[in-house]
């Protein structure tokens, strides 16, 4: 089994927890990582990229070659459709669908939207509404983990739990949040994939 997984996004917008709450909960269930990470002038708004593999075996490097990523995690529509040469043909996109406008000529958000939905495989999720419903606005990169929880060989239950033990020294009602926003996550790919 292998796993290889692009994560984008811009700074401030939590990618890299992201990386590591998957990272985790696949070392949990035995799994082999390896991960890179791109955030240069992330503070600034610019542009965040992790290379994130998962194996039952040996990983030879730790970037995820080109047409090679079986699945994108976007959060942010622009970012996700920067790094489609990266995604194998039967590979997955998802994405959030709220656009972080930090250019003054950010493309139409309908014409990415509708470019992101001719994907094959391709998730697009109202992540902030979910996060907002969840309780926690800052959760959205956890609705974006369990968005992406069915294309990932690890079960609900180890990412939850990893979710959980992440949040652990916070307030309790932030740990049920994130929770609470995973699932919502997960149900809304579910519905999407049902279509």
């Amino acid at each position: 089994m292998k796993k290889d997984i692009i994560l984008a996004g811009v700074g401030g917008q939590g990618v890299l927890s992201i990386a590591a709450i998957i990272a985790q909960a696949a070392v949990s269930v035995g799994l082999l990582v390896r991960q890179s990470e791109v955030h240069g002038m992330a503070q600034r708004g610019g542009a965040v990229l992790a290379h994130l593999r998962l194996s039952d075996t040996g990983i030879a490097s730790d970037l995820v070659p080109q047409g090679g990523a079986d699945l994108i995690i976007s959060m942010e529509p622009v970012e996700s459709l920067r790094y489609t040469a990266w995604l194998a043909p039967e590979g997955a996109l998802v994405t959030a669908a709220e656009p972080f406008i930090n250019i003054p000529d950010y493309p139409d958000i309908a014409v990415i939207l509708k470019t992101i939905a001719d994907f094959p495989v391709n998730r697009i999720v109202d992540a902030a509404a979910l996060a907002k419903e969840a309780g926690l606005t800052r959760a959205v990169n956890m609705v974006m983990v369990g968005a992406a929880s069915p294309f990932l060989p690890i079960r609900s239950p180890s990412l939850e739990a990893t979710i959980a033990a992440m949040f652990a020294s916070k307030d309790p009602s932030v740990a049920e949040a994130n929770k609470k926003a995973f699932n919502l996550g997960r149900i809304a790919a579910t519905k999407e994939g049902a279509k």
